[in-house]
């Protein structure tokens, strides 16, 4: 008999605690912005996010994964977030800057020299640190996502040594990092949002871009671009992001939903980016790309050239900050 209490009481502790956790979810639209083709890793992540985040609340919170900038361009989307108008999106560290000025330190040109490094830091304390900085701004950062290496692309010529840049019309990201370190290196930079980039090749208002092979596939940039070079000259992350507006309205249950799904839709859109990329250059050459690899000789030069404009991230981040993101770089390159 004893027993038999004992298991129709833990019976409804069991319905009770389910009820209270069904209570926590309420029916919800999240709006998930992003900026490429809905075939892209930023596409796929998604939608894998989507089905985690439908998966953990029973299909009450249900993500919609609207991509091809048809929310606006990652600026928009932030500007929306902030006010409420979108619940969340995933977009470059390079547009917050003007929000978090700490968010520069990650176009620092040779910043990580490989994809494991760039893993550590970004979702270390220091890559933490940095992502918080967004809450008083009226965002919270969730994860951080690959975009990747950078490489130039242009249709006026190859560019193997430095002064190929000379006269070169090169789109960049609305950032002064991305500005000035192109004009240091002799391009004519011109920033422009990521949305009109495409239009922009094609009429010939700008010569040429930079972005990772992924992106450069995607996009089609091959169908307007005729040179590659591979420089991996900038690691570039993406940052999944939620309007603090709506956050704060969210229970407990539901925030560690959405971080939960975000940090299994990091590893897969890494793990995604990463294979995606090691087929990209080769389809790139098969689309008629012509490429060629910046020599180290040629690289050193463009670092010497890079050196004020170091000194310039360092003052806008603050020293702290750069001190602690390149200690923690130098850690994760020295742990075996």
């Amino acid at each position: 008999m004893r027993i038999r209490f004992a298991l129709a009481g833990l019976v409804a502790a069991l319905v009770a605690t389910g009820a209270a956790q069904a209570q926590d979810f309420k029916p919800r639209i999240v709006r998930f912005g992003y900026g490429l083709v809905d075939n892209s890793n930023q596409g796929r992540a998604a939608r894998m996010f989507a089905q985690e985040v439908e998966k953990a609340t029973g299909g009450k919170m249900k993500v919609r994964a609207i991509g091809n900038a048809s929310l606006g361009s990652d600026t928009q989307m932030q500007q929306a977030l902030i006010g409420g108008a979108q619940e969340m999106m995933v977009g470059s560290t390079a547009t917050l800057v003007g929000l978090v000025p700490e968010m520069a330190v990650w176009d620092t040109p040779f910043l990580f020299s490989n994809a494991k490094e760039a893993d550590v830091v970004l979702d270390g304390p220091v890559g933490d640190k940095i992502k918080a900085k967004l809450e008083a701004k009226g965002m919270v950062g969730l994860v951080y996502w690959e975009n990747g290496f950078r490489n130039r692309t242009n249709s006026k010529r190859p560019v193997a040594k430095l002064e190929d840049l000379n006269d070169i019309k090169l789109r960049v990201m609305q950032n002064n990092v991305f500005l000035d370190s192109f004009k240091a290196l002799g391009a004519n930079a011109v920033p422009l949002p990521f949305s009109e980039l495409f239009t922009a090749l094609e009429t010939r208002a700008v010569d040429g871009q930079e972005n990772p092979y992924n992106t450069i596939v995607s996009s089609k940039f091959y169908e307007v671009q005729k040179y590659l070079t591979v420089t991996n000259h900038v690691y570039s992350p993406w940052i999944v992001t939620v309007s603090k507006k709506w956050w704060d309205g969210l229970s407990a249950a539901e925030k560690k939903v959405l971080q939960d799904a975000a940090i299994k839709s990091r590893d897969f859109e890494r793990k995604d980016t990463r294979e995606e990329a090691a087929k990209a250059l080769a389809d790139l050459k098969g689309k008629g790309m012509q490429v060629n690899e910046l020599s180290a000789a040629e690289a050193n030069r463009m670092r010497e050239k890079l050196v004020s404009v170091n000194a310039g991230i360092a003052k806008s981040v603050g020293q702290q900050t750069w001190d602690e993101v390149n200690a923690a770089v130098q850690q994760a390159r020295n742990a075996k």
